[in-house]
């Protein structure tokens, strides 16, 4: 296969970046897009060149490290994969590819194709985790759990937080991520003591992260690796409005929306 590659170069985060053009031949059908990346690499290191960074772990498709746009469609056109098991079968031959950072005011570019995606690490340590010992492994029918709501908890957890739904969105949110991190954990026993505090601890941080609302787009939904479905959008909007009406009404004895509330009610 022979490829026309337009890549973005960005030196650092305060650099203006471009796209540079790269001919790629002999590529094939069976590589994976990071291995064709890798040959590319190769090429440009043999002819004193600089290698194009981007970001990789596992290349199993469960790290969520390898994100980057290709042609306009976050993790490639496969859908339902990461980048890393995106194959080039899935690009004619002659193909020219314009292939670019996640694009989001949250996620700065540290270098070429890399970002920094430390905001949702930030989102995770407000409210991601649960205060109850688990020790070592109990017996299964300890806590009784329902078949579909175990399912449910499992779809959730799936996330990566590869940062693919907020490359997505028109409008840079984050919501996808959010709410399963906040369904996950909600969803199961073990996670009731901070439900209500968790909600709103994670949403406020992900406002303070600078990531846009929701307007339910669905594009995140489309492009998730995992396919992570919008319905804990509106799952975590509920367990947000519920603890922030709960939390209204036993500061003022009465309850009531705040502004807060019915902005992420409305997302």
């Amino acid at each position: 296969m022979r490829l026309t590659l337009y890549i973005w170069r960005q030196k650092s985060t305060t650099d203006k970046g471009r796209f540079v053009k790269y001919e790629v031949e002999n590529a094939s059908p069976e590589m994976s897009f990071l291995e064709m990346l890798d040959m590319l690499n190769r090429q440009l290191i043999e002819r004193g060149g600089e290698p194009v960074a981007f970001e990789h772990d596992c290349r199993e498709g469960i790290c969520g490290c390898c994100g980057m746009v290709i042609n306009g469609i976050a993790n490639g056109p496969a859908g339902g994969t990461t980048v890393c098991q995106l194959y080039m079968r899935h690009f004619k031959d002659g193909a020219v590819l314009y292939i670019e950072p996640w694009r989001s005011r949250a996620f700065p570019v540290i270098k070429d194709l890399v970002v920094d995606r430390s905001a949702l690490d930030r989102i995770m340590q407000a409210g991601g985790f649960i205060s109850v010992r688990t020790g070592s492994a109990p017996e299964a029918h300890t806590i009784l759990v329902s078949k579909e709501t175990a399912e449910l908890a499992m779809d959730a957890a799936e996330c990566t937080g590869c940062g693919a739904c907020v490359a997505a969105c028109p409008n840079g949110a984050a919501m996808l991520f959010v709410a399963a991190k906040i369904s996950h954990l909600g969803l199961l026993p073990q996670g009731q003591p901070e439900r209500d505090r968790r909600a709103q601890a994670m949403v406020r941080q992900m406002d303070r992260e600078g990531f846009g609302g929701c307007s339910n787009h669905r594009e995140c939904e489309a492009v998730c690796p995992k396919r992570i479905s919008i319905r804990f959008i509106a799952r975590a909007n509920r367990d947000f409005l519920r603890a922030s009406l709960f939390y209204s009404k036993s500061a003022s004895g009465k309850a009531g929306a705040t502004g807060k509330t019915k902005r992420c009610f409305e997302k």
